[in-house]
């Protein structure tokens, strides 16, 4: 399926599965999602694996977990949701880790 240069696979970024959620994704470490934000990449998850926004999404809140960190391309997010993902970002949802005091 090619599309403007690339496949579209190569339009999708890469997101990696925490080891206690691959059960949703059939034991997959690594999925490709489009999606322009983490919030439409989490939707899209959310589509492919039902089940999965739950683990990831505070909805009464309507942001991620507080103890999921959200990594993309390498950076952890400040924006949470709304943090942008390019066609070709990895992203990486990882159990957060506090700091002492």
């Amino acid at each position: 399926m090619e599309k403007g240069g690339g496949t579209e696979l190569e339009r999708m970024a890469d997101v990696w599965i925490p080891p206690l959620m691959q059960p949703l994704t059939g034991g997959a470490r690594r999925v490709k999602v489009p999606g322009s934000s983490v919030r439409q990449v989490v939707s899209n998850l959310e589509q492919a694996y039902p089940g999965i926004k739950a683990l990831l999404c505070d909805e009464d809140e309507d942001r991620i977990r507080p103890e999921i960190a959200v990594i993309v391309d390498g950076e952890v997010s400040r924006l949470g949701l709304l943090e942008h993902v390019g066609e070709a970002s990895e992203v990486h949802f990882l159990p957060a880790i506090g700091g002492g005091r």
